[in-house]
């Protein structure tokens, strides 16, 4: 083993650099894709849908009308906001 290198510690930061640094902004687009997600049967698309009241097009929502999107789009931005409040809670508490 190298004096110079601790590679167990090097190790723990890579892998904790690869999952909050790339894996939580990836979860975060993840969950963004979960809430375009467009419901099944809703119609033939457009200018206007038969089933709106005020004649917008489906492309003017802004939350998409599957829940099973919205279901996971939640999932997802929990887990991120769950690693953001551990991440700020180490820092506290190690000071």
């Amino acid at each position: 083993m190298n004096s110079w290198v601790d590679l167990h510690a090097l190790w723990q930061i890579v892998v904790v650099g690869l999952i909050a640094g790339a894996g939580l902004p990836a979860l975060f687009a993840v969950g963004l894709r979960a809430l375009s997600l467009t419901g099944t049967g809703t119609g033939t698309g457009g200018s206007g849908s038969a089933g709106s009241l005020d004649g917008s097009s489906d492309s003017e929502r802004i939350v998409g009308g599957s829940v099973l999107g919205i279901v996971a789009a939640a999932c997802c931005f929990a887990v991120v906001l769950a690693g953001i409040g551990w991440g700020i809670y180490y820092i506290v508490a190690g000071s």
